[in-house]
Parts: structure tokens; sequence; C-alpha cells
């Protein structure tokens, strides 16, 4: 298991996003050398954890609880064979891209130690949006990307350090429940039945998600 690239983006004005400033840094590409994690901050004002890294709309991204995001070099080998297309490394707006993880079965609240210090808990998967589906040139992506259940997983910063490429991951702590991204993805998206199940994961869950189960488990209590 092992992290294959550190992927940092720059602003850049496009006409696929609704930012005011129609600026997006989704268009990520891998760095040599060391980069400086931390926890960003609240969301709406704490942008990336990656030092160097734009994160431009902070209304949707960023923050300590989307503070890293990763994508399994796995999954974008299988959307290559699927779109008849190279994907490099943060092709798909990902700060990290790893080889032998399956990062989108990883449980919410498990922890992984990429390199010597860094310590990462995993919080959610990634929603997509028309941000993304413009990056990326493809029609209908939205609903693709949805359909095939594979996000990636967002975290928060437990512990702080540097990253680099070709650093091991190891897997640090597993929670007992069965709560995982693919998981949390579906209930937020196409099977909003399975809400209920999230409860499992409690204050890991990314606190937007925790908010909608909980709603949604007390409007349909009996």
């Amino acid at each position: 298991m092992e992290l294959l690239s550190v992927n940092l983006g720059r602003p850049e004005a496009v006409p696929y996003t609704d930012h005011p400033q129609g600026v997006t840094g989704i268009d990520k590409r891998p760095v040599e050398g060391p980069v400086r994690v931390a926890a960003p901050g609240p969301k709406g004002t704490g942008g990336s954890g990656l030092a160097g890294d734009a994160v431009c709309d902070r209304r949707h991204h960023g923050g300590d609880d989307q503070a890293v995001y990763a994508v399994a070099r796995e999954d974008l080998d299988d959307w290559e064979r699927e779109l008849g297309r190279p994907l490099r490394d943060g092709a798909f707006g990902e700060n990290l891209t790893t080889r032998g993880l399956d990062v989108s079965g990883a449980l919410i609240g498990e922890r992984w130690r990429v390199g010597a210090d860094v310590v990462l808990e995993v919080t959610s998967g990634r929603i997509p949006c028309l941000t993304f589906q413009g990056h990326l040139g493809e029609k209908q992506w939205v609903r693709r990307f949805t359909r095939k259940g594979a996000p990636g997983a967002y975290f928060r910063v437990i512990e702080p350090g540097e990253v680099r490429a070709g650093d091991p991951v190891e897997i640090v702590h597993r929670p007992g429940h069965g709560v995982t991204v693919a998981l949390q993805f579906r209930a937020l998206t196409t099977e909003r039945e399975l809400l209920p199940e999230l409860l499992a994961a409690a204050d890991a869950l990314h606190p937007l998600a925790l908010e909608t189960a909980r709603k949604y488990v007390a409007e349909h209590a009996s």
C-alpha cells in the first residue's frame, strides 16, 4: 500500500464552475518533494489540508472534514478502460493517488498513517458536481460517477506532517462498525433508505452526513 502521487492545484479560470469569480483548483497535478499536511480550519474559511493546494469554492469544498481527498489508482484504471482514454494521477482532482488500497471500501473513521508522521481519518465520499463534470469533459458524468459508486474518500487530519510520492500507507485503526465510504455515498445519493445505517459511524462521519442521517431518522420515526 503506497502513495503514488501527491497532487496540488492552482486557481484557474474556467467556464464550467459556479464560483462567483469563475475559478477552480480542481485541475491538480503531481508534484515532487515533500508537501506539508495539516488541518486547514473550519469549512467556509479553511481550504485544503495540503500546503500550496488551491480550494477556490469554500462554500462546498475544503475545511477540516474535507482536508484531503484520495482516489485509488485502481479506480482510475477502471475508468480508463470504460472511457477509453488515459487518466493521469490527479485527474479526479484528488490530492493523493494511492495504490493497493480500496479507498471507497474504507470505513468511516478508519485511520491511515501516510509516511512517517501524517495520520488521516476517513470522513466521507466525494459527491460529484458540475465543476467535476466540466473538468472531465464527459457527458452525464455526474450521473455515471454516482452510478458506479466508487467516490474516493475525504479525510480530516489527525496528526500533521509531510508526505511525498512513494510514501507507504498503513491502516492503523479500523472501527468496529460496517459503514464504508461507498455505503455512505449511496445513502446520500441513490439509496436514502440506507441513511439510518450511517449512525453507527457517529461523530466520525462528516457533520453534514451525520445531520442528514439524523434528520431522516427523525422524520421516519414511527
